[in-house]
């Protein structure tokens, strides 16, 4: 199936449906639609192989998606918060594309000129919209097979890979966790996760394939956030954790009691547990979810429910309490195993590397080619577990195990714990290379508003809890971790910036 089709199902089934709103921009499903066969035209008499977008998204982004998807050319919105260098670098990546750039981006990239020895087909934001207006229109549906979006990993590493998702891919995605046409005439979703995350990609097909009106707030400030939930209605949003921080400040300060909004969906990387428990009892009219999916899978492939969040919250039964910390349960489209070192598949409550299957998941990649083994499982290299109900908690990344005296250590363990004490408002684990155990732990806390956090009471409070060798060997401070837009935290960054400074606490 085409991603093409999901607009053409949409438009028929409602053509005047308002599909998207962005800040003046107000379009209903036909005109996304004939806008997108305009560009379509556009895209097909350029003849390029392939379309990159460099800009902040809103309604931009539906329309390349499926604009590039009638001109049968996979697309890819490129991370404009990198550098000139980073941005030209990834372009220069993709086969004889045509570069569509918000005009403050064109400007930072040294305009025309600056993108010249990459690709010689550039088209302003505005100018690629107006045209599209008036462009003889194209439209075909692509080979369900072939390439529709092409993302590059969030880039902590010097080579970001550039992960291929085929039409297939992304709507057995889209059809396999939303029902067609579901939502009420009345619904509308904001988005404010970045164009070239897999989030906002999935948020553009699956909200306009269940009917739902599309509010974009490209540049996230939480006041406004709150204005437009009200103003527009919004019903459900997603977020990542560093926006729900900022929003439930917001809420606590002032008040606002959200009326319209029945969803809020969270993700993209791991939430304090506080945090949640504040967001549950401040919007308790809200169902919130928690959703866990990578790049290679198209979007989320596990799901902690409105109604397990408040179970969960309200529970006296341990094993129950402890589901807030998991991610949910896999979608039905998806099957998971947790497996050891060696490849083979653990029981429940068993701690292991997580291996996912089905439709939605490409794991493929330009230049390396499919990594899915014989039997179709993608490695996510994310260390998880499964409780003996199917609840899948994961421990973060294979790559971030501490390693301290031949012991594995997630970092996770001592997150967890260090997060429910109450002068600690975040924090992130990182070993560091020690010539007497390997590597070192080191806790990096940004304490509590007005707190003087003691670290050896820190310590103590980790010691109650886990055994002595998972104690902090240093516990320094910060006043803000560093993360991506995301929210995943920068581990990189602090272990290279601790290596750089004298030793701390």
């Amino acid at each position: 199936m085409s991603i093409s089709l999901l607009l053409e199902m949409a438009t028929s089934n409602d053509p005047d449906r308002t599909a998207v709103v962005s800040g003046d921009v107000r379009l209903t499903t036909q005109q996304l639609s004939d806008l997108a066969d305009g560009g379509a035209g556009l895209i097909a008499r350029s003849e390029a192989s392939h379309v990159a977008y460099v800009g902040l998204g809103g309604a931009m982004l539906p329309l390349l998606i499926f604009a590039s998807a009638r001109a049968g050319v996979a697309f890819t919105p490129i991370n404009y918060r990198l550098s000139a260098d980073g941005i030209t670098a990834l372009i220069a990546r993709l086969p004889d594309p045509l570069v569509v750039v918000d005009s403050r981006y064109l400007d930072e990239l040294g305009g025309p000129d600056g993108l010249a020895g990459i690709t010689k087909q550039v088209l302003v934001s505005d100018d690629f919209l107006a045209q599209a207006r008036d462009a003889e229109p194209a439209a075909e549906f692509a080979d369900p097979d072939s390439v529709g979006i092409v993302l590059f990993t969030s880039g902590t590493t010097s080579q970001p890979k550039a992960v291929e998702l085929t039409h297939n891919n992304l709507t057995s995605y889209v059809t396999g966790t939303v029902e067609f046409a579901s939502a009420e005439p009345t619904d509308a979703a904001l988005i404010c996760v970045p164009p070239y995350h897999i989030a906002g990609v999935s948020a553009a097909l699956s909200n306009l394939y269940a009917g739902r009106k599309m509010v974009y707030l490209p540049v996230f400030d939480p006041e406004e956030w709150v204005a437009l939930v009200d103003s527009e209605h919004v019903t459900s949003a997603t977020v990542v954790p560093t926006m729900l921080d900022r929003i439930v400040t917001v809420l606590q300060q002032g008040g606002h009691q959200l009326p319209s909004l029945r969803n809020l969906a969270y993700g993209g990387s791991k939430v304090p547990l506080p945090l949640v428990r504040a967001a549950l009892e401040l919007l308790p009219h809200v169902g919130f979810v928690n959703a866990y999916g990578l790049t290679e899978t198209s979007s989320t492939i596990a799901v902690l429910t409105p109604d397990d969040h408040r179970d969960a919250h309200a529970a006296s039964d341990p094993a129950v309490v402890k589901r807030l910390a998991s991610v949910g349960q896999p979608v039905p489209s998806i099957e998971v195993q947790v497996r050891d070192e060696n490849g083979a598949v653990l029981g429940p409550g068993e701690t292991g590397e997580l291996f996912v299957r089905g439709e939605q998941v490409s794991g493929r990649y330009t230049g390396i080619g499919s990594v899915l083994d014989e039997n179709g499982w993608f490695p996510t290299r994310d260390i998880a577990m499964l409780d003996h109900d199917g609840y899948l908690f994961i421990g973060g990344r294979s790559d971030d195990t501490i390693i301290r005296g031949g012991e594995n250590i997630a970092p996770a363990e001592l997150e967890d714990v260090l997060i429910e004490h109450s002068h600690v408002r975040d924090v992130a684990v990182v070993g560091v290379e020690d010539p007497q155990w390997g590597q070192a732990i080191v806790a990096v806390i940004v304490p509590a508003a007005g707190i003087d956090p003691d670290p050896e009471e820190l310590r103590e409070h980790v010691r109650k809890s886990l055994r002595g060798s998972r104690t902090p060997d240093r516990v320094v401070f910060r006043d803000e971790l560093p993360t991506n837009a995301t929210g995943k935290v920068l581990r990189r960054d602090i272990v290279e910036e601790l290596r750089a400074a004298p030793a701390e606490q």
